[in-house]
């Protein structure tokens, strides 16, 4: 199957095709019908540099992101020691077998991956789950993507996936309610929506780290979805060991002790679980959202209420 066929153009959402051995939008009054689209690692790179951080010199460049970077596999030593000290995202691992049961209840059911270059902790399976397709994005080409692609303008139509999967990328994005906004769009009605992003996290991207969220500021994030599951991803012990961490990499400039001091202290993450759920989350290193798109949006007042009522939510353990 041509992959464009499942894509469109970043800017005016005309279908884009290949002609005179390039990438192009098929709208005549589209810019992008003239100046085209580049590609790299042998995949489109359908953004619209106009309207994004990156620029096309980026393409070529391993700057920050649009390259074909060398991606490290979740299955190589350092990372299956990095999983084991520091621990698997159970709450992603859960949500995955969730997504699974509801993706395969659908005919040709396709899943959107947002930052798909690498495998997030714990979503592993929906690699390997022959019950529906995975599309992987982000802004460098590896070998879990199909596209490179900016998140606030999703090269794809409307109502074209039955899931939406963002892991750890919010953060990392200049408008976060811009990229939400897109993943209501390219949604079906009713379609799911799954996403962790940090709270009590240090800056890990350098100058691509934007953003932190509460659990309250998540969900307000995710008003156009109704709630299915909110809680934190890990709690206390870890945003603790976090804090450290940065605490000796801010004393001594070293990056190497600071992992080391992580990977020395990687038994507060068995806290993470303990003590009060709603405390537990205005504390916790990321927080978690599962939705599905909405015609109606949550008001002020819900808001509110959500925080006050947060230890009665959803646990994934029930769905």
């Amino acid at each position: 199957m041509d992959i464009l066929n499942l894509a469109v153009c970043p800017r005016c959402h005309s279908r884009v095709e290949r002609r005179d051995g390039g990438i192009f939008c098929t709208d005549a009054g589209c810019a992008l019908s003239r100046e085209g689209f580049p590609e790299t690692g042998g995949q489109p790179v359908l953004v619209d540099f106009e309207n994004s951080i990156f620029s096309r010199e980026d393409v070529s460049s391993t700057a920050g992101g649009l390259d074909d970077r060398r991606v490290s596999s979740p299955r190589s030593l350092p990372n299956r020691v990095k999983s084991r000290l520091l621990g698997v995202n159970q709450v992603a691992h859960q949500a995955a077998a969730y997504f699974s049961r509801r993706l395969k209840s659908r005919p040709d059911a396709k899943l959107l991956v947002i930052g798909g270059g690498t495998i997030g902790s714990g979503m592993e399976a929906l690699y390997t789950d022959p019950g529906f397709h995975v599309v992987g994005t982000d802004v460098y080409a590896s070998p879990d993507t199909l596209f490179v692609a900016d998140a606030h303008r999703l090269p794809f139509p409307d109502a074209s996936f039955d899931g939406v999967w963002i892991q750890a990328v919010l953060e990392h994005v200049l408008e976060p309610h811009m990229v939400v906004a897109e993943i209501h769009r390219v949604l079906k009605p009713e379609g799911l929506v799954y996403a962790d992003t940090p709270f009590m996290q240090q800056v890990h991207e350098g100058a691509y780290d934007f953003s932190r969220f509460t659990l309250s500021g998540h969900r307000w994030l995710f008003r156009r979805f109704d709630l299915i599951a909110a809680g934190p991803v890990k709690g206390v012990g870890t945003s603790l060991n976090w804090s450290l961490r940065y605490f000796i990499r801010a004393l001594t400039r070293s990056e190497k002790l600071a992992k080391l001091t992580g990977f020395a202290f990687f038994w507060l993450r068995f806290f993470d679980g303990l003590g009060d759920f709603g405390m537990n989350a205005d504390g916790a290193s990321g927080v978690y959202f599962i939705g599905s798109k909405s015609d109606r949006e949550l008001s002020p007042e819900e808001i509110v209420a959500f925080y006050r009522d947060r230890r009665a939510l959803h646990r994934l353990e029930a769905l």
